[in-house]
């Protein structure tokens, strides 16, 4: 798998740091272990993406365990990526500021903390703070495995690498769900979030060993206003997505939220063109390498992480499978990814990366259209199908969108590009959950009234808050009364469903058509490659140096 090195003429020995007129570490060593590097921050990046789709096995069990209602299943996939997305400009400036590998190690630690405290977490109130904190350190974690990655790869291996590292991301999603569900079957809830105790202490011992340690000398202020604007805004607008279904719509809280959303992120927008030390600097958006992909990862993610929700929770309520039997059926996508997001370099550099990425967004549009066809009864072959045109378009226009991106950002600031595509991904992933999960509640909600409505009090609003309570509902009643509800309850979360991926599938249809006319059709990294210069002057020249200390 590992391409055979470039040539070494081509990569000089020393990588200066220009806070001194010598250098301060032989690049030899660095370019030599290279692949290894690459080794370690796919570990710790797998870790971080299973903590964003494990989860979705054991929703049932936390639905039956913890008496948790639909928002609260939403908020404790949701509140993950939330804090992921809300942080990830800040922790990519820290990066750059004060070291990448450091921050990695630091990430590592703060999730092995939560990941642990939710093992025993004796309530979804305790539960869902604990995923916060795992939040936080995977958004220390994520974007400094991509700037790291950056900053260790010459350009004519950084798009290989990049692939690699998508596939990764890709596959981990998939995979995760079958590790919970295996050890669902076998262990209690806990053991979702102990399996990743192990896998954190042989990242933090290899990575101290094999990541180079790089910054940008030229670091600029913490941009703490907008840290405070953009996390302020983002958790807001997620609030307001994922508790108006249960609170209503014209709620007030409701309103306040989208209110008060709107407001911090104009503010932020308003601040980051005005600051001297912007956190995310509002020219990158000039540049359709950039805000098109950025815009178009959105969407991807979106639509992933959504129907990743929705159909974990058919194929156990609706369909009845267990947890790893879930898991087991939705493996096969596994190798899709990681077979085709290597290969999109190649797709790109033959049919240009506009068209591929277009392409891959049409196929997640034919995929969310054919999840329309789901019912009570719809053999696997079919969901699969549905999933695997899903999966191979997510393949087709995440790695090429992540490539653009980082090729707009100079590698002395690539802690901002990576968190910029992070938070694309993590935003998504966290609207995903919430709007489509919240357009699915709201039409459930709305559908099995009728049917609740000759129920007693407690029971009636039991069915309306959530399928799980429905079902529990229903296994009390007398015989035709019970699977006359449970077929209600059913027949409500599928027409949900049908619902969400339309409106999902319209959006990514469109994204289909603007990243196909916007985005550039050949991805250049070569234009901001400064990483293996020779003297303190060169870099200068470059305009992008580096630090780096073994």
């Amino acid at each position: 798998m590992t391409p055979a090195p470039a040539s070494r003429a081509s990569h000089p020995t020393a990588i200066v740091d220009l806070t001194s007129t010598a250098p301060t570490v032989e690049s030899d060593s660095v370019y030599d272990r290279r692949w290894w590097t690459l080794g370690v921050l796919c570990m710790s990046l797998i870790l971080v993406v299973i903590g964003n789709s494990s989860l979705n096995v054991a929703l049932p069990e936390l639905a039956t365990e913890f008496n948790a209602t639909n928002a609260q299943l939403q908020w404790v996939v949701a509140g993950y990526s939330l804090v992921f997305a809300g942080l990830l400009f800040t922790t990519g400036a820290l990066g750059d500021r004060f070291g990448r590998k450091g921050a990695l190690q630091a990430g590592l630690v703060i999730f092995l903390v939560g990941t642990t405290a939710a093992a025993f977490a004796g309530s979804m109130t305790v539960l869902i703070i604990c995923r916060l904190v795992m939040g936080a350190g995977a958004a220390l974690v994520m974007p400094s495995t991509l700037s790291i990655l950056v900053n260790v790869f010459p350009a004519e291996e950084r798009t290989r690498a990049i692939a690699i590292w998508a596939g990764i991301t890709g596959g981990a999603a998939a995979f995760g769900p079958v590790a919970s569900g295996w050890l669902l079957n076998h262990s209690t809830v806990g053991s979702v979030f102990l399996i990743n105790v192990p896998v954190i202490l042989v990242a933090l011992v290899a990575g101290h060993f094999l990541v180079p340690t790089s910054k940008d000398p030229f670091h600029e202020k913490l941009d703490l206003a907008g840290a405070v604007l953009s996390s302020v805004g983002i958790g807001l607008l997620v609030y307001g997505l994922i508790e108006a279904p249960e609170i209503g719509w014209s709620d007030p809280k409701t309103t306040i939220a989208f209110v008060g959303a709107a407001i911090f992120l104009a503010a932020f927008v308003a601040w980051e063109m005005r600051s001297p030390h912007p956190m995310l600097d509002m020219k990158l958006f000039k540049n359709p390498a950039f805000s098109t992909a950025a815009g178009g990862m959105l969407l991807v993610f979106l639509a992933m992480y959504g129907v990743m929700f929705l159909i974990t929770m058919y194929f156990q309520f609706v369909l009845g499978y267990s947890p790893l039997e879930t898991a087991i059926r939705m493996l096969p996508i596994t190798p899709l990814m990681i077979y085709i997001a290597p290969q999109t370099p190649k797709i790109s550099a033959r049919f240009g990366t506009n068209r591929t990425v277009a392409f891959g967004l049409g196929l997640v549009t034919l995929g969310l259209i054919g999840f329309r066809g789901l019912g009570l009864e719809t053999p696997y072959w079919y969901t699969l199908a549905a999933l695997a045109i899903l999966v191979i378009g997510i393949s087709l226009a995440s790695t090429p969108m992540t490539s653009s991106m980082m090729s707009a950002v100079p590698p002395n600031r690539a802690g901002q590009g990576s968190s910029m595509n992070d938070a694309t991904r993590e935003l998504g992933a966290a609207l995903g959950v919430a709007v489509l999960g919240s357009i699915a509640t709201s039409h459930y909600a709305t559908a099995i009234a009728d049917s609740a409505r000759s129920l007693p009090g407690p029971a009636r609003e039991a069915a309306t808050n959530s399928l799980a309570e429905a079902l529990g509902v229903a296994s009390k009643l007398p015989g035709e009364a019970g699977a006359a509800l449970s077929r209600s309850a059913d027949l409500a979360y599928v027409g949900g469903v049908h619902l969400a991926v339309t409106i999902g599938a319209v959006l990514t249809a469109i994204a289909s058509i603007l990243v196909y006319r916007y985005l550039p059709s050949v991805t250049e990294h070569g234009a901001t490659e400064p990483a293996f210069e020779t003297s303190a002057e060169s870099h200068a020249n470059s305009g992008n140096p580096l630090v780096y200390a073994d």
